[in-house]
């Protein structure tokens, strides 16, 4: 039985510890600020941040590109020969990278790409189900594996509240009519993946503490969301306050494995700072 490696983008925002501890191989996206390429996962994000406070502009993002995934797939062959591959990737509605793989892949006849139709805390959902899918059975066939993936891409259900809209704003996700009027109102909006497009459908009124608890709530309200693992995702910005207090309410709805993620760059180049989000798979 050839030996399955998971591979994703750095857009799954992964915690590092979780790559490393379960060998997901994570190939970077692109950030692009004052002419400069910059690999994701290379670039704090506090520069992001600095850059826009600066310039009022915020970074362009792009793809991993045809060469680059080629380079990717061929290293994890090398480095594990007689292997298969199996990568979950970041949503195609929202990124041409995922064409990419596809371009990539005639090279290869032991990869399997599957695209997961969703993005951070979402995407890494999908994939650490996939984990523990492979710890129960290890000997499963590719095939079977990649069924049972594509089975549980539509249960992975991720909801974000932004810190601010000015990023948003910059990034031509709202226009500057719906940014003044947010701002004016102290409006925030949910933005949730919906068969992998952003999707804003509801907006709270006042401070991201209240906001933040309000958005909770309706979470676990609407999904039934496995209690066998949560991910909670946090832009640099977000109060520890609200953070704790945020943790303290999934507790009480009965889960006990939380997993904190950082928005990676390429996250926080479209969402800016001090947002928060939820991600989880629904039983």
């Amino acid at each position: 039985m050839r030996k399955i490696i998971l591979s994703t983008e750095s857009g799954a925002d992964l915690p590092t510890d979780l790559a490393a501890e379960h060998n997901i191989q994570v190939v970077p996206m692109h950030i692009i600020m004052d002419g400069k390429d910059y690999l994701d996962g290379s670039l704090p994000v506090q520069d992001i941040y600095d850059y826009y406070d600066r310039t009022k502009k915020i970074p362009s993002t792009t793809s991993t590109n045809v060469h680059e995934y080629q380079e990717f797939f061929s290293k994890i062959n090398k480095d594990y020969p007689d292997c298969t591959i199996v990568h979950i990737g970041y949503t195609s509605k929202a990124s041409s990278s995922f064409q990419h793989a596809v371009m990539a892949s005639e090279e290869f006849d032991n990869l399997y790409l599957i695209d997961a139709l969703n993005v951070t805390g979402g995407l890494t959902a999908i994939i650490m189900h996939t984990v523990k899918q492979l710890e129960q059975e290890p000997n499963i066939e590719p095939t079977k594996l990649v069924e049972k993936i594509e089975a549980i891409i539509p249960k992975s259900k991720l909801a974000f509240v932004p810190g601010s809209l000015e990023f948003l704003r910059a990034g031509g996700r709202v226009s500057s009519v719906a940014y003044l009027g947010g701002a004016l109102l102290k409006l925030k909006p949910r933005i949730e993946l919906i068969d992998g497009h952003l999707v804003s459908n509801k907006k709270y009124r006042g401070k991201m503490s209240s906001v933040s608890e309000k958005f909770i709530r309706d979470y676990f309200e609407r999904h039934n969301i496995d209690r066998g693992q949560l991910y909670l995702i946090y832009s640099i910005g977000l109060e520890e306050g609200i953070k704790q207090r945020m943790e303290d309410i999934a507790k009480e709805h009965g889960f006990e494995n939380i997993k904190w993620m950082q928005a990676g760059a390429m996250i926080s180049t479209h969402s800016g700072p001090g947002g928060f989000g939820i991600a989880g798979v629904e039983v």
